[in-house]
């Protein structure tokens, strides 16, 4: 093997091993300080460090992500009506917020299909949460049925 000596390093064949050890002076990580007033990891304040482009580090704050809109009875997420947060929720128009259906922005279409069952007029009084909407419906259709006789009785009494 040959050795030859070249300033502070002895090359031993193909390997080179250091007489002196050189470490980087050490350095203070970069502070990051905070753009807010409040200074507690809470969940409204959630932040991301970011490197600009002069390489120093800020904080980046975030917001809340919004979360989907449940139906109320099996729970999946409601198709058509957007993830927003309440704030951007009162911003948009009703037509954004719904689906153009019965139950639109609260029920999914297999729940409200579910509730809908053949029942018999008669039965509307005794009919139980399961087929609400049938029920409002029959009692819609009795109001009406109430007022067209109603109205026939008057006509009938005046002549």
């Amino acid at each position: 093997m040959r050795r030859m000596h070249e300033g502070h390093r002895e090359i031993i064949g193909t390997f080179s091993l250091t007489t002196k050890p050189h470490f980087p002076a050490p350095q203070m990580a970069q502070r990051v300080t905070l753009r807010k007033r409040q200074p507690y990891n809470t969940t409204s304040s959630r932040r991301r460090i970011v490197k600009t482009p002069g390489g120093k580090l800020v904080y980046h704050h975030l917001k809340k992500l919004p979360t989907q809109p449940k139906c109320g009875d099996c729970g999946i997420g409601l198709p058509g009506v957007p993830a927003l947060r309440p704030r951007q929720y009162a911003t948009i128009s009703k037509r954004q917020k719904t689906v153009c259906r019965a139950y639109g922005g609260s029920r999914c279409g297999d729940c409200v299909k579910s509730r809908c069952v053949h029942v018999l007029p008669q039965n509307v009084r005794y009919l139980k949460h399961s087929n609400s909407i049938l029920r409002a419906f029959l009692v819609e259709e009795a109001k009406i049925v109430k007022k067209v006789i109603k109205s026939q009785q008057k006509a009938g009494g005046r002549k």
